[in-house]
């Protein structure tokens, strides 16, 4: 178990994965279900239990829409898209080491480039 790497996904998804009480409800209700080896969660007791290896091993963390209907329907507030999204960061990371500096942004962006789009990217990529 990787304490280390599970406290950076608590910490990055926001998420206590403490309140999940596994109803299932989320998975229920995720389009991606019939494609996914881990359901949502699963993702969030896994979180919970350090066993974030398998989960960045897992093709499931590619299948999830990010559509959020499985934070829409849980009882108890917890938001298994935001686990998701947080383990497929850190997954990225281990691949390619994707960060975003200030000093990058001239280079990528024009006058086209939306506000949102670099506050946005900011926030994804500076954790």
């Amino acid at each position: 178990m990787n304490n280390n790497l599970k406290e950076e996904i608590i910490r990055t998804s926001g998420v206590n994965v403490l309140k999940c009480m596994r109803c299932g409800k989320c998975s229920g209700t995720c389009p991606s279900y019939g494609e996914m080896e881990y359901h949502p969660h699963q993702f969030v007791y896994m979180v919970e239990k350090g066993e974030i290896d398998k989960l960045m091993d897992s093709p499931s963390i590619y299948k999830c829409l990010s559509c959020f209907a499985c934070v829409e329907r849980c009882p108890r507030g917890v938001e298994p898209a935001k686990i998701v999204e947080a383990v497929r960061l850190a997954a990225t990371r281990r691949q390619g080491g994707n960060h975003l500096t200030a000093e990058e942004i001239p280079c990528i962006v024009d006058d086209d480039t939306p506000g949102q789009l670099l506050v946005s990217a900011f926030r994804k990529y500076k954790k």
